[in-house]
């Protein structure tokens, strides 16, 4: 199992940045998806970003395509999404997810992934 602990949520007006952090501890592989979803009252939780710490790759969700960036130290088993020229509509509970099941992590359907952060709260004001 992994234990992951997210960390940097907040509040932000529109056209800002804010930076997540997961801390990752416990049974951790070197070669595996990881990712951030995002949950917004009413709404489905979705995919946001998703890595591949083997090689670098990344997927991202159409909504933040060009604004978020998703990275991962592996040195020091931490994930992070830069989220810039932030919009009301990416205000929501951002969770940090690993431990993805079957061929297809990246297309980030919450119920492949076993281990979730607690999550961390982002409002974004207009």
């Amino acid at each position: 199992q992994v234990q992951l602990v997210e960390s940097g949520g907040g509040s932000v007006q529109a056209g800002g940045s804010l930076r997540l952090s997961c801390a990752a501890s416990g049974h951790t592989y070197s070669r595996h998806w990881m990712g951030w979803f995002r949950q917004a009252p009413g709404k489905e939780r979705e995919g946001v970003a998703s890595i591949y710490t083997g090689t670098g790759s990344t997927r991202y969700g159409d909504s933040v395509k060009g604004r978020f960036t998703i990275s991962r130290d592996n040195a020091k088993n931490t994930l992070s999404l830069e989220m810039n020229s932030l919009e009301p509509e990416d205000t929501a509970m951002y969770y940090c997810a690993a431990d993805c099941s079957g061929y297809n992590c990246h297309i980030m359907k919450p119920e492949t992934y076993k281990s979730w952060g607690q999550g961390t709260q982002v409002t974004v004001s207009s």
